[in-house]
């Protein structure tokens, strides 16, 4: 199975999100993300065997993570494979991200990207990467809990499962 740790937005924070999808989607063209797929990945973790998926479910249940807020201020781009996407720089962001990853070690993983850069995926394959003309952002994500996510590759993109959560902060 498929698997990544991911932060989810709250529920007014997904609204907004989905509006600023909207507006890019009229402006690069492109495949707009699903509402409910939103999210900020902390760790791919790749193809995963079911009983290692068992152990990160459980880690993950029992594993709090330190409370934090993250600024989404800027938009931006991945040329391949057409990513528009908003986020912003956080050093709480890049600690929480480095801990992860050390503590992923136990599990066998060590794919750690060498550049993280925190962002919410919006569009995919956009005609244009221009964002220029998109609107100003500022926007604030409190985030208190990390999940275990599961995604299965369809036709018509990817859907995600939550397997697991963190306990609340």
């Amino acid at each position: 199975m498929r698997l990544f740790l991911a932060l989810e937005p709250p529920h007014k924070l997904r609204e907004r999100l989905s509006e600023l999808a909207e507006l890019a989607q009229d402006r690069c063209g492109g495949r707009r993300m699903p509402d409910d797929s939103l999210h900020l990945t902390l760790a791919f973790l790749g193809e995963v065997a079911e009983e290692q998926g068992a152990a990160l479910s459980a880690w993950v249940g029992e594993r709090p993570i330190p409370t934090g807020e993250w600024r989404l201020d800027a938009w931006g781009t991945f040329r391949r494979p057409g990513i528009v996407w908003v986020g912003g720089r956080s050093p709480a962001l890049e600690r929480l991200h480095e801990s992860l990853w050390a503590e992923l070690s136990a599990f066998g993983f060590s794919g750690r990207a060498e550049h993280f850069v925190p962002h919410v995926t919006l569009l995919r394959r956009a005609r244009q990467l221009e964002t220029r003309s998109l609107p100003t952002i500022d926007l604030s994500w409190p985030w208190r809990r990390l999940s275990l996510v599961r995604s299965f590759t369809e036709n018509d993109g990817a859907r995600y499962e939550t397997l697991a959560r963190s306990p609340a902060a």
